[in-house]
């Protein structure tokens, strides 16, 4: 899945006067998402765990800014109901990131059920916020020789290797004409792990229930690393993306000769 938005926020903490965001989709950003695209309403704890329980993995293509915004609610009643007052919010949001999320399962069924529901949603797809909706389609194009967002490959192999959602072709340049001597860029990705295992963190998005009286989560552990950004995914993501340059398009370098000394 692409998740490309201008604004995003993917909230861990929240309370009444400050919203927090973190610097990537969370499992229970992305549970909500694809329940709102097949309709599952909030309640319905069984299917919101059936999603919830998808292995699920992030890399991140564009690292987004943190920004923050003010939000102003009138009529705020004091614990004894009295003295109505105007009450401040603080709110963050990450600004021009961009996302690959991939999600593993054997269930293919399950797959096509959810890609089905993203390409038609039942109910409006947004990043957090109800005004932070996608810029372009949540399902990607998938690999050169596939050209479909569900694949056979591992979720360890498709973060290494999908083609590069970058759409901004300013980047594209860049990279084609990185001196080879130059440090490579490295994408970061967040993958679920193994409790159990080394190196891990916790994140405590794991949905339980999107009840309204009794939203719950759970602790999930998530392994944290980097992938390079190769020229095949850079030339693949090109040709997927209109207009800009591939391989070929890139500036060439020139000699210029003279004769004598």
């Amino acid at each position: 899945m692409c998740f490309d938005a201008p604004m995003q926020s993917w909230g861990t903490r929240s309370h009444f006067a400050s919203r927090d965001t973190a610097t990537e989709p969370t499992k229970s950003g992305v549970t909500g998402l694809l329940a709102a695209a097949l309709g599952i309403p909030r309640d319905a704890d069984d299917k919101i765990k059936t999603l919830a329980d998808l292995r699920m993995g992030v890399r991140v293509d564009r690292e987004g800014v943190v920004e923050d915004d003010f939000h102003t609610v009138q009529n705020v009643p004091n614990t004894e109901g009295k003295n109505h007052r105007t009450a401040t919010t603080r709110r963050f949001y990450l600004a021009d990131a961009l996302f690959l999320v991939g999600l593993e399962t054997d269930d293919t069924q399950l797959l096509h059920q959810m890609l089905d529901a993203l390409m038609r949603p039942r109910w409006p797809l947004y990043f957090g916020r109800k005004a932070f909706v996608p810029s372009r389609p949540v399902p990607s194009n998938g690999f050169p020789e596939e050209r479909h967002p569900i694949t056979g490959k591992t979720l360890g192999d498709a973060l290494r290797t999908h083609p590069w959602l970058e759409n901004q072709a300013t980047p594209h340049f860049q990279e084609r004409t990185r001196p080879q001597e130059a440090p490579g860029t490295w994408l970061r990705t967040i993958v679920d792990a193994d409790p159990l295992a080394l190196d891990v963190e916790l994140r405590h998005d794991h949905p339980l229930s999107f009840g309204p009286k009794q939203r719950s989560y759970a602790p999930r552990a998530v392994h944290i690393s980097h992938v390079p950004l190769t020229p095949e995914m850079i030339n693949d993501g090109a040709a997927a993306q209109t207009g800009l340059p591939t391989t070929g398009d890139a500036p060439q370098p020139h000699t210029t000769h003279r004769d004598g000394p």
